[in-house]
């Protein structure tokens, strides 16, 4: 009685799966096998009914529990024959529903079986037209299945050609005058598809083209279907399954027929969306492989008509000037399922119109940002937010936004092998999405966090995803001119572009992407080669007053903080991070003019990375050389070392990192002209900044801001040149005088470490007598000596160390 699951015997329930359908049939499906014991207890009802002619709830609660199980259960001929009797009763009253359902369990019938009864086809046949030619009984559900059983009885190959014959009028006739019906209701759309694919499917070429039109025309009609994406990739899948058919069952002249009336020749009454999908199709199927001799040649033939009829579709898309901006709700649609069509049906030669149709899809139908942003900032505070959180939502689990990777591979394939005049304008129209993303992103993060996360939660999540196409395309740009037969100039621009660009999306990067890594080494490699490309991409940082004081719209509406602007600052990061590889390309003037200002604002920012990526920024500044500007560049060092460490030590420890400040300072007394003011400011700065701290504070833990500082200046010793030194010991000792015993003890046993394994015989004689000297005034400024004479005699462990 039970047999394993097969969905694959329903074309419709495939077409719902494979386009991504949310909309389920009619009919509930049981999640797991019914025993035999109820499918023979249903059996049982049914034929009761019959013979009893009661047809109750007993009889529609049999019939519901055998279709709910139909992928497992198997419908043999006297079952079949139970039901046509059913059906083939004209005086009795039966519940409407039960004529839907006996016709569900008689396609069940026809697609399991081997060999049906052909006399019990014939019977069935005529019992179904029993049914619909009595208007009383039409409703909606009962015309599409009726369409699905016609359709499924005419491709059975045993069944002779006027009963196939009589199916495929039937079919044709109810369609023409029911269409209506079916259009009433979305989930129907995959059934009545289905029937029609069947009846495309037959042996017989008679009605096809009458079918072909049913198939591409009924979308047009006023009460007929709307198209949608997920009705287009249907029609994709459908035309997939019968081109199939037709290759394996060596049906040149239909696959003639078709090219023909379909791929070949335009005609009004043909939707544009359906027949683009349907050569989609046709290549998605052609790849499958089944060519030998003459066909062969016929599926080159009929590819060759579908990459064309594309092409065209494609070429309609950009004279109407819908690329950019779709005009109309049947032209929207056209762009979706030319984005999802070309990531499904497999390599398409590249062409200009294809190229600037996936573009476009892309920027606008898979990414709609621009269209959310808009809407948004201006319903703001205005109207209600849950009608746009539904949409924001409902992109997301949209089948055209699931396969935006797919889509994106197929639009960098594209771009592979276009003309570099159209490579040029793709690449402009990308950058130019990553700047609208940052500057309308910025806007609507500052003006929903916190008030609405949920949903700016989803549109990052649709921002998230046209990050990694911005990568992964970036990537195939790079492929393209970062080439050593390039020229220097393209590959120069080309990669302060990719930069730029990934700055505006930096936001979004959450993973590690081999991708973006890759990019990033290449095009960073190349602006290393020369000053121009480091400075144009310098010069792109957001200017100051931008960074603080915007003068945007938006901002009127909120308090706006500088810190508080994450969008801003992701970007800023990037920049604070790469500069540093280009460092020595920049030249100290435009340092000064674009860099210094931001550098030492982000200084300040109470995020710990942003802060330290400014720490690493001068560090990398004041570590570089540039042989024809050395005199500026040291005058400009000195003159940003005061500010830096003002600005370091006024946030200390509240924002300041510490490893930030010390790396600063050691680099500064590294590369700075011998005997600088500004290392004298240096470290009368944090010798000041540390005599702050409470005693308790400079002997508690080594982690403690105020002993990181003294630890800082302990370092020095070691660091600091010969002229610096004695400012430095005189600084260090009025301060280590001042520590409690305890502390002194251990600040003397680290100096005199250091002192110990120093191997500098020109600072070491003058450290050996400075600590000695500050060994006695700290031993003689002691008013409190352990009475067990604890003191440690430093002196003599000194001599014996050195």
């Amino acid at each position: 009685m039970a047999r394993k699951a097969n969905n694959s015997l329903f074309l419709e329930e495939w077409l719902r799966t494979v386009s991504g359908s949310s909309v389920s049939g009619d009919f509930v499906k049981q999640n797991s096998a019914p025993s035999a014991r109820s499918i023979i207890q249903a059996w049982s009802e049914i034929r009761e009914s019959l013979q009893n002619q009661n047809f109750d709830t007993r009889y529609l609660q049999a019939l519901r529990a055998l279709v709910s199980s139909e992928s497992t259960i198997h419908v043999a001929d006297p079952q079949a024959k139970l039901l046509i009797s059913i059906l083939a009763l004209r005086d009795v009253s039966l519940p409407c529903d039960s004529y839907t359902l006996v016709l569900r369990l008689l396609y069940v019938w026809i697609r399991k079986a081997f060999r049906p009864s052909q006399a019990l086809v014939a019977s069935a046949v005529q019992a179904i037209r029993g049914v619909v030619d009595d208007r009383r009984n039409l409703q909606p559900t009962l015309v599409a299945q009726s369409v699905l059983v016609f359709g499924a009885f005419a491709c059975v190959p045993s069944l002779s050609g006027d009963l196939k014959l009589l199916c495929l009028e039937l079919l044709c006739r109810l369609l023409e005058e029911e269409y209506s019906l079916v259009g009433s209701q979305e989930e129907l759309v995959p059934v009545v598809l289905a029937g029609i694919g069947y009846a495309l499917s037959s042996s017989l070429d008679v009605h096809y083209v009458r079918l072909l039109d049913l198939l591409f025309g009924i979308w047009l009609k006023d009460e007929g279907p709307r198209g949608s994406v997920t009705h287009g990739l249907m029609v994709l899948h459908l035309i997939e399954w019968v081109m199939s058919g037709y290759m394996r069952s060596n049906y040149i002249n239909k696959m003639s027929l078709f090219a023909n009336e379909v791929l070949e020749t335009s005609k009004e009454k043909y939707t544009v969306f359906a027949v683009f999908m349907a050569a989609a199709g046709v290549l998605r199927a052609s790849t499958a492989g089944f060519s030998n001799g003459a066909q062969s040649f016929e599926i080159s033939k009929l590819r060759n008509s579908a990459e064309k009829r594309i092409e065209f579709v494609a070429q309609l898309l950009v004279s109407n000037g819908i690329v950019t901006l779709p005009t109309t709700q049947r032209e929207g649609p056209l762009l979706k399922c030319f984005a999802i069509a070309l990531a499904r049906c497999g390599s398409v030669p590249s062409s200009a119109p294809l190229l600037l149709c996936l573009t476009s899809a892309l920027l606008t139908q898979v990414f709609p940002l621009g269209q959310i942003y808009e809407s948004f900032c201006k319903a703001f505070g205005k109207e209600p937010i849950g009608p746009r959180l539904i949409w924001v939502r409902e992109h997301l689990s949209y089948v055209l936004f699931k396969e935006s990777g797919a889509i994106t591979g197929a639009f960098c394939n594209q771009y592979s092998s276009a003309s570099e005049e159209n490579k040029y304008i793709v690449e402009n129209m990308i950058w130019d999405f990553c700047q609208n993303l940052y500057l309308q992103h910025r806007q609507i993060a500052l003006l929903l966090r916190g008030i609405e996360d949920t949903l700016l939660g989803d549109i990052e999540k649709i921002a998230e995803s046209s990050f990694l196409m911005v990568v992964v395309f970036a990537l195939a740009v790079t492929k393209q001119w970062l080439k050593p037969l390039v020229s220097k100039e393209r590959k120069m621009e080309t990669s302060v572009r990719i930069l730029v660009s990934f700055s505006c999306v930096e936001y979004f990067r959450h993973i590690r992407l081999p991708e973006y890594m890759e990019t990033i080494r290449d095009v960073i490699s190349c602006v290393q080669e020369n000053d121009a490309p480091c400075v144009s991409f310098v010069e792109s940082i957001p200017a100051y007053d931008s960074l603080t004081n915007p003068k945007d719209l938006f901002t009127q509406r909120i308090k706006y903080e500088w810190s508080r602007d994450d969008v801003q600052t992701s970007r800023i990061l990037f920049y604070l991070r790469v500069i540093p590889t280009c460092i020595g390309r920049l030249s100290a003037s435009a340092f000064r003019g674009v860099v210094a200002s931001t550098m030492f604002l982000y200084i300040g920012h109470p995020n710990r990375k942003v802060a330290r990526a400014s720490h690493t920024l001068l560090v990398a500044f004041l570590s570089s050389a540039k042989e024809s500007e050395e005199d500026e560049r040291n005058q400009l060092k000195e003159h940003l070392v005061f500010y830096y460490m003002q600005r370091s030590l006024e946030g200390y420890p509240e924002i300041t990192p510490f490893e930030g400040l010390a790396s600063g300072v050691a680099t500064l007394v590294r590369h700075l002209p011998a005997g600088s003011p500004a290392i004298f400011y240096s470290v009368h700065s944090l010798v000041e900044k540390a005599s702050t701290f409470s005693t308790d504070s400079l002997q508690g833990r080594k982690s403690d801001p105020g002993n990181q500082i003294l630890e800082l200046l302990l370092r020095l010793v070691s660091l600091v040149d010969i002229q610096v030194l004695p400012y430095l010991m005189k600084s260090l000792a009025q301060l280590i005088i001042k520590l409690p015993k305890e502390r002194q003890n251990m600040v003397l046993g680290e100096l005199y470490g250091q002192v110990a394994e120093s191997d500098d015989v020109i600072r070491k004689p003058s450290l050996v007598s400075w600590l000695q000297s500050l060994n006695y005034l700290c031993f003689n400024n002691r008013t409190e000596v352990s009475a067990s004479g604890s003191t440690i005699d430093t002196s003599n462990q000194l001599a014996a160390r050195l």
